[in-house]
């Protein structure tokens, strides 16, 4: 149950991110409480998976699938590159992502 606490915390997370950027277009009460929501929903989840899971191990993954989860949805809603390297990077974070839950 840890684990998957920890992978909707880092959805969360890259939602959170993306409504920043919704935030910085339009300054309105939704987009601040979705804002508010994204992220205190991801830390809720966070701590919740730490209880069980090393705090180095639940972090790191914590901010991979954030990081990767805002890039491909600025990719995906905002028409950011889609240069292969870009996607590369994106498949290294995720990579390292999956091989600490190998080892975890």
């Amino acid at each position: 149950m840890a684990w998957i606490s920890l992978i909707l915390a880092g959805l969360f997370e890259a939602f959170g991110v993306v409504t920043i950027n919704k935030l910085n277009n339009r300054r309105n009460w939704q987009s601040l409480l979705l804002l508010i929501l994204g992220f205190g929903a991801s830390f809720l989840f966070l701590a919740y998976a730490m209880n069980t899971l090393p705090m180095g191990t639940a972090y790191a993954i914590w901010t991979g699938i954030g990081s990767a989860g805002g890039a491909l949805l600025g990719i995906l809603i905002y028409g950011e590159s889609k240069d292969w390297r870009r996607i590369g990077c994106i498949a290294l974070i995720l990579g390292a992502a999956i091989g600490l839950k190998l080892v975890a």
